[in-house]
């Protein structure tokens, strides 16, 4: 059978065999799962598993295949660890009912595994609560009995148009040095995004992790929100009221690896690390140091899509983030591979079990809600990771532009202002698979981690202790701020199907990103945002946030995003892009030093346009130079295009008049 998608890239026909065997394990692994019934149907293991309320008291049911024993402990049996027994029930499943009043909301648990001659103290694997003792740092189970949350917005379907997404951590979302909370995030933070313009939050972080420092991507505990942050219901407040705002909500979801922590964790539950992951050197991810699970085993399947199915059902979240699409799709995981030819992407390096998984996740996804956008944290490029499954793909809605902030990086670190080339920012941005989406972004979180600076801390450095007040003039600040509005313009607007910033590094928060640890002496003073910068009207931060604001409220008011980009005039000579997308014309100079009085802007039809938009406005730190009022005219006598005063260092909205 031939798939669409070698219709879309016929460079793909060499590997149409390839592709059949994809969609031939798709089809097998779907069909032997759940027969014909939709897999929502299948994906429930967490309403059989974990700690249920019935009508005559409790039932709680475990997974632990090799497990000899298992027993329940906690504070309603003074931890006595052998008192209460699971009885066995069949294909590796045990079970224990209860009367109503031995379990109770706030009571601490644990799992007890006998497995051969060792007594293994474990956190229950569908628990839904996790706690850390402050005095012991011991973690245990929680169980959770409390009247159902009542959402106001249960009903919500984000807005037509690409995603804007403001990717953030709760924990680190407070000026204050402090783990900060679901409660003041949705209080503090929410009210932030909306003026801001931005129709969808992603949340790190939100799966329980022992380490904090992980920025949640070493998960322990998958069916439970992380408790630092306060309570279940203060999550699904926090999502009731973005979705009140017409704010989508999506979760950064952690599939592709798991934390090695077995007193924590979920490895060696049973006392076998192939309950869940790949035994030996397979089994351990040779960069991070965590767990990697065996995508080929049904029952490590049917753990991870009820993971989804619960986060979408069970907190309304209206789509993820799938971490470490690269490191799940390839057995060395990407490491050190140039993906250079198609070959790479088909061959003995490809896990086909993981692809498999992937889109068994994603068409889960889509059954479960029309609406719900999956995206791919992948820099591989595999070919139809963005095409629906039926053409050949893998499913997911979009791409993370991984190579456009590695490219800012480059540039602002490795050369030049006036050596940069127009062809390479241009063919960076715009280089994109036919018919796949991506998300594109300058920075997100990973820009910004200890050991690397957020772009305007890069740009700017010490200068930004010292001259970011509004009369300072000062070179390095002026030609950081200038530079920070050029990067994100043409990023927004030329580098994908929708757009993804990290909080705060809209109005250029300085320094880096530093968790609590050893090292600086468990500090938080890196571990916030100062959002006071931005506030504060005597301080230049207020101009790059409100330039942030314009261009993102512009994109959502235009839809912009969602119409195909084209090139108009790309001079490196003169460091210049012209571009035009849904009916705007973008004009850009990165010179650092050359303004031109009458730069030609080709258009290619007669027309009158206006600046709708310029970098130069007072407003966001210019100088005012541009009229907005002024027509230009393109009319057939001069080549369909104007002349237009472009200065150093500035970028144009233009719109038909």
């Amino acid at each position: 059978m031939s798939y669409k998608i070698i219709e879309i890239d016929g460079y793909l026909k060499p590997y149409e065999g390839d592709i059949n065997a994809r969609m031939d394990n798709y089809y097998r692994k779907r069909s032997e799962l759940a027969g014909g019934c939709p897999l929502t149907e299948f994906a429930n293991g967490h309403l059989y598993y974990g700690f249920h309320k019935t009508e005559n008291g409790w039932v709680y049911r475990e997974w632990a295949p090799a497990a000899d024993e298992v027993f329940l402990t906690g504070d309603m049996v003074g931890w006595d660890k052998f008192r209460l027994k699971l009885h066995a029930a069949g294909g590796g499943n045990f079970e224990i009912y209860l009367d109503k009043d031995t379990l109770y909301d706030g009571c601490h648990v644990k799992t007890i595994i006998r497995h051969g001659g060792d007594i293994l103290e474990r956190i229950p694997l569908y628990i839904r609560r996790v706690e850390q003792d402050a005095a012991t740092n011991v973690w245990s189970g929680v169980i959770e009995d409390k009247p159902a949350y009542k959402w106001i917005n249960g009903a919500f379907k984000p807005k037509n148009g690409a995603p804007l997404i403001y990717e953030c951590h709760i924990g680190m979302a407070q000026i204050e040095g402090k783990v900060s909370t679901y409660a003041e995030f949705t209080k503090y933070i929410l009210p932030r995004v909306k003026e801001l313009g931005y129709n969808y939050i992603q949340i790190m972080a939100i799966m329980e992790h022992p380490y904090y420092g992980s920025f949640g991507y070493q998960v322990s505990s998958f069916f439970a929100p992380s408790s630092r942050f306060g309570q279940s219901d203060d999550l699904k407040k926090l999502i009731d009221t973005a979705h009140g705002m017409g704010i989508g909500v999506l979760l950064d979801i952690v599939h592709s690896h798991a934390v090695k922590n077995t007193a924590e964790g979920i490895n060696m539950f049973d006392g076998t690390t192939y309950q869940f992951f790949h035994d030996g050197a397979k089994g351990e991810h040779p960069a991070w140091g965590t767990k990697l699970f065996n995508y080929g085993k049904n029952e490590v399947i049917h753990f991870l899509l009820s993971n989804v199915k619960y986060w979408l059902t069970e907190f309304k979240f209206d789509g993820f983030r799938f971490d470490g699409v690269t490191s799940m799709l390839y057995h060395d995981h990407g490491l050190g591979t140039a993906f250079s030819d198609y070959g790479k992407y088909f061959s003995m390096n490809t896990d086909t079990e993981a692809v498999t998984y992937l889109q068994l996740a994603n068409a889960l996804i889509k059954e479960i809600n029309a609406y719900a956008l999956s995206i791919a944290e992948d820099m591989s490029g595999m070919p139809g990771a963005c095409l629906p499954i039926e053409y050949g793909g893998l499913g997911f809605d979009y791409r993370l532009a991984m190579g456009e902030p590695d490219m800012w990086i480059r540039l602002l670190t490795k050369r030049r202002d006036e050596d940069w080339n127009m062809w390479e920012v241009w063919g960076e941005l715009t280089g994109r698979r036919y018919m796949e989406k991506n998300i594109g972004y300058a920075e997100s979180h990973d820009q910004a981690l200890v050991g690397d600076k957020t772009i305007m801390f890069r740009l700017c450095d010490k200068n930004m202790y010292t001259d970011m007040n509004i009369e300072s003039r000062d070179p390095v600040i002026e030609r950081g701020i200038a530079l920070h509005k050029l990067i994100r313009m043409i990023t927004m607007t030329a580098g994908g199907e929708g757009y993804l910033n990290f909080m705060g590094n809209e109005f250029g928060h300085p320094e880096w990103i530093d968790f609590p640890r050893e090292g600086n002496g468990w500090s938080y003073h890196y571990c916030r945002r100062q959002w006071h910068l931005a506030d504060d009207p005597k301080l230049k931060y207020k101009f790059l946030l409100a330039f942030d604001k314009e261009m993102i409220n512009f994109l959502g008011i235009n839809d912009v995003l969602s119409s195909p980009v084209h090139s108009l005039y790309i001079d490196d000579g003169a460091k210049v892009l012209v571009y035009e997308r849904a009916g705007y014309v973008f004009a850009i100079n990165f010179h650092p030093t050359d303004s031109y009085t009458d730069y030609y802007i080709p258009i290619g039809s007669e027309g009158k346009f206006k600046v709708v938009i310029s970098s130069d406005e007072s407003l966001f730190g210019g100088y005012d130079r541009i009229s907005k009022d002024y027509v230009y005219s393109a009319e057939s006598q001069n080549g369909n295009g104007f002349k237009i005063y472009l200065p150093a260092r500035c970028g144009l909205v233009m719109k038909k008049a």
